[in-house]
């Protein structure tokens, strides 16, 4: 006779690996499935001043033309650590092709701050430009649900895909998101 107690717990852990994790605000964990309303529609423009990796301002429109990645973190967030060196090997796997990353930290104003970013994007492997959202304009723009999200335009400007949260194996996806957008002439 087939035993049916361990169908609640397949059920959990499935319905558990459908839901990315992000962290809120606070730094807590959290799910989320939804989809950016952005996604079919041009990516908002923006211009920070950069913090690390980048000696120019750190914006999306002079990379019109280019497969682009914007994600928004911040250093609180323990999955942001896991995502980061995945991110840096999208971008070396893929820069030559025309594909960038904006990383754009979404920290509240402390004291230090701008030193605890550029050494939380050394300590995890980031080599893309890095920015800091002080006022959050650009997260009003982009209203990333959770951190991190990251968003993938398209060498048109138009948001494509949406990430909210990260989840172990994301990377694939996104790899083939942006082999997807590169191959589109």
């Amino acid at each position: 006779m087939r035993s049916h107690s361990s169908l609640p717990l397949v059920s959990i852990v499935l319905l558990a690996g459908a839901f990315a994790i992000g962290c809120d605000s606070k730094g807590a964990a959290s799910g989320d499935s939804a989809k950016s309303a952005l996604v079919g529609n041009p990516a908002p423009d923006f211009s920070l001043d950069p913090l690390a990796n980048s000696k120019s301002k750190v914006a999306n429109k002079p990379l019109a033309g280019k497969v682009l990645l914007v994600d928004f973190w911040a250093t609180w967030c323990e999955p942001c650590k896991k995502s980061f060196p995945k991110l840096q090997e999208l971008s070396v796997k893929y820069k030559v092709s025309g594909f960038e990353i904006l990383a754009v930290s979404e920290d509240d104003d402390d004291k230090d701050i701008d030193k605890k970013i550029v050494q939380f994007a050394e300590s995890n492997g980031a080599k893309f430009p890095i920015a800091w959202d002080k006022d959050k304009s650009i997260a009003q723009k982009y209203n990333p649900a959770t951190m991190p999200s990251s968003f993938v335009i398209d060498r048109k400007g138009v948001v494509r895909f949406a990430h909210i949260g990260y989840h172990d194996g994301e990377e694939q996806e996104l790899d083939k998101e942006i082999k997807e957008l590169l191959d589109e002439k």
